[in-house]
């Protein structure tokens, strides 16, 4: 596995384990509903911060999008905006259907479609090569670990809350229409690192070091994001009355700590992952995407155990979690090698 390899795939993994444990710092934020956090995340980790780094490691950054076809920009921000739009739905779908439904129905499609669409459209001769079979066999067993995981989250929610599968069959087809939804827009953040690649390449040209030049990319996408997300939970601060929890005698400043260190690690998530499939070559951004999948599943899942969430569930429920962890794992050594 030569140098280049070997750093974009551990890149796409370290993206991976960060994207899977930014919301970790959320359960310390007692005194904010989930409107307050979410919020403070949006605007630290999709807006200032991007913005920030962007500006900080891409030279004439301002020159760049000027030179940059309307078309690449507009498909940056559309993407954006879509992802953006997956993420509130991801969030109600999961809500509506259950753990166990909603995330097998939105990781199932999310995974093989941020990674086969770019790659029938821009490189549909690739698929037939080694590498493109085991980029297919690898995404397939990635959906598979899915499953299982899921399905072992729905064990856990039945057994720790019996109630939640009742509200999980309310409203069935309203749910299921979600979460397809989400599972179609969420997959939008690859679109925009693929299909915004003439914006790194005026970066490279610029100047900007090779694992930066993404940033000229998730500066927009990201902007485009927050709109959708800090508008919805500005629409819940307004409806439920939390605006009011960000004063000071409402919540400590370390609220303001933890809701900002949210969007920082999702941030650095995905200015990681895309370093790594940089280094990953021209089908970077196609198999990066399960990898960063995969292990986004697999550290949520760990951290869940580590934190106590899975205390009082049944030991089916542990066996089916370690199976589909099993598998993520064996999907990113296939995929890996494929790449070889």
């Amino acid at each position: 596995m030569n140098g280049n390899l070997g750093w974009g795939i551990a890149g796409v993994l370290l993206g991976g384990l960060l994207n899977g444990s930014f919301v970790a710092p959320m359960k310390r934020l007692h005194a904010w509903k989930w409107e307050n956090s979410w919020f403070v995340y949006s605007v630290s980790g999709l807006l200032l911060v991007p913005w920030l780094v962007a500006l900080a490691v891409v030279p004439e950054l301002g020159a760049i999008f000027v030179q940059t076809s309307g078309g690449t920009l507009l498909k940056v921000l559309l993407f954006g905006f879509g992802w953006g739009v997956g993420s509130v739905l991801f969030g109600l779908g999961v809500s509506r259907m259950g753990l166990s439904v909603g995330y097998g129905i939105i990781l199932g499609l999310i995974a093989p479609i941020g990674t086969f669409l770019p790659l029938v459209v821009l490189h549909p001769e690739r698929l037939w090569t080694r590498q493109g079979l085991a980029l297919v066999i690898g995404t397939l067993i990635v959906i598979g670990g899915i499953v299982l995981c899921a399905a072992a989250g729905g064990i856990r929610e039945r057994a720790v809350k019996p109630a939640a599968e009742g509200a999980a069959r309310s409203g069935y087809g309203t749910g299921l229409l979600i979460c397809i939804l989400a599972g179609i827009f969420s997959p939008m953040l690859n679109f925009a690192f693929v299909f915004g690649e003439e914006l790194q390449q005026r970066a490279l040209a610029a100047g900007a070091g090779t694992a930066m030049a993404s940033n000229a990319i998730w500066s927009l996408c990201l902007t485009a994001g927050f709109i959708a997300n800090a508008g919805y939970a500005a629409i819940l601060l307004r409806r439920n009355g939390t605006w009011r929890l960000f004063s000071p005698d409402k919540a400590p400043a370390g609220h303001w700590i933890g809701g900002s260190l949210m969007g920082i690690i999702c941030f650095a998530s995905f200015m990681t992952y895309g370093s790594g499939a940089t280094a990953l070559g021209d089908l970077g951004g196609i198999v990066g995407w399960p990898l960063f999948m995969a292990m986004s599943l697999i550290t949520s899942n760990l951290l869940g155990l580590l934190t106590g969430e899975w205390a009082g569930a049944p030991k089916k429920a542990y066996l089916y979690s370690l199976a589909g962890i099993g598998l993520l794992i064996v999907a990113i050594t296939i995929i890996s090698r494929g790449n070889a």
